[in-house]
């Protein structure tokens, strides 16, 4: 009987053991945080995606509209509607380290794959570089909205609120290669992660185009809710979520069937639209409810509102994960997930970054 429980004290404490060691080997969770811009407050407020807080607000330009990331995480390109700038946000202070001077007010931002340009529009679109933060080109038609850019970052596509077209630029010489119509009061524009559609929300219409962009024409036409605006798509490119500005809701769109699988009610006057490189999650700014209702994209329901500034209008996501906050997290492998502020070379690498930070 003694020899038995021996043996059932020392398998508990194994399995106890080993337990703890699988545990001790999963990194903790890294952090995401989404920036919303606040039109209203001049501000942009920061969400600790973890904990669904507010971690900072960032006094940016007078009328923050759009907004973007660049690829490994750095910087926020914020373009300033009422004062014709974009601010440069430093995402590791949160603090504004350059403001670049634009010609008319400037409403969305998209930043190209590899993080050297930062297209951005209204009036013709505006190339910033990334290293100088100067303007560097312009293309593109007075009323550009929308703007989102291919994957290998050879093409931007550009909406036009007040026409029925969205144009196609290359960005190898920034120059107009394609008009492709669509519905009227285009607005949002995002592409699939394979780069071989683009879905644009048109406001007037209340539908979204689906365009392949093989040969930039449009493939169908999806009924969602009153004045879609901001479109965003999962990392695995299996659903693109549209706000829908009048409605007060989310249309989930399936991109296999174009068919909207799930209609999801948020706040009021939803505009922008962000999804979490891991695809768990949907951040929607409400406009008129001065806050981002949080979706679980399993379920497709609200788990969480989010108090921001005055008039949220964009989000964007750091498009992905860390950076690591101690050494545990860079053991047993864990230093792999890491993309921000790089992908590391080994365990050595990871450490060697949270103690310096360098």
């Amino acid at each position: 009987m003694k020899r038995k429980s021996g043996w059932l004290l020392l398998t508990v404490a194994c399995m106890v053991f080993l337990l703890g060691m699988a545990l001790f080997a999963i990194p903790a969770q890294a952090q995401t945080f989404a920036y919303v811009t606040n039109i209203f407050a001049n501000t942009v407020s920061v969400i600790d995606t973890a904990s669904n807080t507010v971690v900072a607000t960032v006094a940016v330009g007078s009328g923050p509209f759009g907004v973007a990331i660049t690829p490994d995480g750095t910087r926020a390109y914020v373009a300033n509607l009422f004062d014709n700038t974009v601010s440069v946000i430093d995402t590791a202070s949160n603090t504004v380290v350059a403001t670049v001077a634009l010609g008319n007010g400037p409403l969305a931002v998209a930043i190209t794959p590899d993080g050297t340009r930062a297209y951005v529009t209204g009036g013709p679109v505006s190339v910033i570089d990334t290293a100088s933060n100067t303007v560097v080109a312009t293309a593109g038609d007075p009323n550009a909205y929308g703007v989102a850019i291919t994957p290998d970052g050879t093409r931007a596509y550009v909406t036009d609120f007040l026409s029925t077209s969205v144009t196609v630029i290359e960005t190898a010489n920034n120059t107009i290669i394609a008009e492709v119509e669509v519905g009227g009061h285009n607005l949002g524009v995002a592409i699939t992660p394979d780069g071989t559609h683009a879905y644009v929300a048109n406001g007037g219409t209340g539908s979204v185009s689906v365009i392949e962009t093989a040969t930039n024409t449009v493939t169908a036409e999806v009924p969602v809710g009153v004045e879609p605006k901001g479109v965003a798509i999962t990392s695995d490119g299996t659903r693109a979520y549209v706000a829908n500005g009048v409605s007060d809701s989310v249309s989930v769109i399936d991109t296999a069937s174009n068919t909207v699988n799930a209609t999801v009610a948020v706040g009021s006057i939803p505009f922008g639209v962000a999804i979490r490189p891991d695809g768990t999650r949907a951040y929607v700014a409400n406009e008129n409810s001065n806050s981002v209702s949080v979706i679980d994209t399993a379920s497709n329901t609200v788990v969480a509102t989010v108090a921001v500034g005055s008039g949220p209008n964009w989000v964007a996501i750091i498009p992905g994960i860390g950076p690591p906050s101690d050494n545990d997290q860079c053991k047993k492998g864990g230093w792999r997930v890491f993309t921000i502020p790089r992908k590391f070379k080994n365990q050595g690498d990871c450490v060697s970054f949270v103690n310096t930070g360098k």
